[in-house]
C-alpha cells in the first residue's frame, strides 16, 4: 500500500491510500482529508490497517497528537475505522458527528464522548490570519445511513463528502491501471449549500454504489 499526502486547497490537505487488492484490476483509494487549523480537523480516518501510513501522512502536516477534531460523513469501516487509534494518540481529539449519530452508534463505538451537532451548526477551528469554520449539513440516507451528513468548510468553499458524488478519472498510473475508484471527495461550491436538494454539485456526477471520486470544482 502507498500512502501520499497532497495540499488541495490553501491548508487542506488530501491523505490517499491506494490498496490494488481491492477491487481488482483497477484497485480502490480511500481518502482522508485534514484541515490545519489552530484546531486541525480530519474527516475521514480510513480503516484500522490503514493507520500506520495516514498517521505518518498527517504528522507530516501537524504533529498528530496536536489533532483535535475527528470527523466523517457517516459510520462505516473506511470512514472512522481507525476513529479510537486517532483518540488515542491524540489525546485532546474528539469526535464531531451529527447529534442522531451519536445517539444510534457514536456513543457507544467511541472511546471518549462524542461532540453532537445540530444540522447547520458551525464547528469552529479557530485561526488568527485565516478562521476555519466547518458547518454540519445532515444528509439522511444520501448515500446511506440515517446519520449521514456532509461538512462544508467556508473559507474555501470546500464540501466534504463521502461516498457521495463523482466525477471519473481517467489519469493512468505509470506501470498499471489508473485508481479511478476512491472512498472519499472534496467539491468547491461556490455558495454557502442551505441543504442537500439545493446545493450545487457538478455538471458531470456519477452515482453508482461506489462512485469514482475526484476532486471537481462547481462552476
Amino acid at each position: 500500500m502507498e500512502t501520499r499526502i497532497d495540499e488541495i486547497a490553501e491548508r487542506v490537505y488530501r491523505v490517499s491510500t491506494f490498496v490494488p487488492e481491492i477491487a481488482p484490476p483497477t484497485g480502490f483509494t480511500f481518502n482522508q482529508f485534514l484541515v490545519d487549523a489552530e484546531e486541525p480537523l480530519i474527516f475521514h480516518t480510513g480503516m484500522r490497517r490503514l493507520f500506520p501510513g495516514v498517521s505518518e501522512a498527517i504528522g507530516k502536516v501537524v504533529p498528530l497528537e496536536r489533532l483535535r477534531w475527528v470527523t466523517f460523513g457517516h459510520v462505516e469501516a473506511d470512514e472512522c475505522g481507525a476513529m479510537n487509534e486517532l483518540l488515542a494518540a491524540a489525546p485532546h481529539a474528539r469526535v464531531a458527528h451529527n447529534t442522531l449519530g451519536c445517539l444510534v452508534s457514536l456513543n457507544d463505538l467511541a472511546d471518549r464522548p462524542p461532540v453532537p451537532m445540530d444540522d447547520g451548526e458551525v464547528l469552529d477551528l479557530g485561526g488568527r490570519q485565516v478562521r476555519r469554520r466547518l458547518r454540519n449539513i445532515n444528509t439522511p440516507h444520501v448515500p446511506h445511513g440515517w446519520e449521514a451528513r456532509v461538512l462544508f468548510e467556508e473559507q474555501t468553499r470546500t464540501l466534504f463528502c463521502g461516498d457521495l458524488a463523482g466525477v471519473r478519472r481517467a489519469a493512468q498510473r505509470a506501470g498499471g491501471p489508473a485508481p479511478v475508484a476512491q472512498s472519499a471527495s472534496v467539491i468547491r461550491m461556490p455558495t454557502v449549500p442551505r441543504s442537500p436538494r439545493r446545493s450545487r454539485l457538478p455538471s458531470r456526477v456519477s452515482t453508482p454504489s461506489r462512485p469514482y471520486f475526484w476532486r471537481s470544482s462547481v462552476r
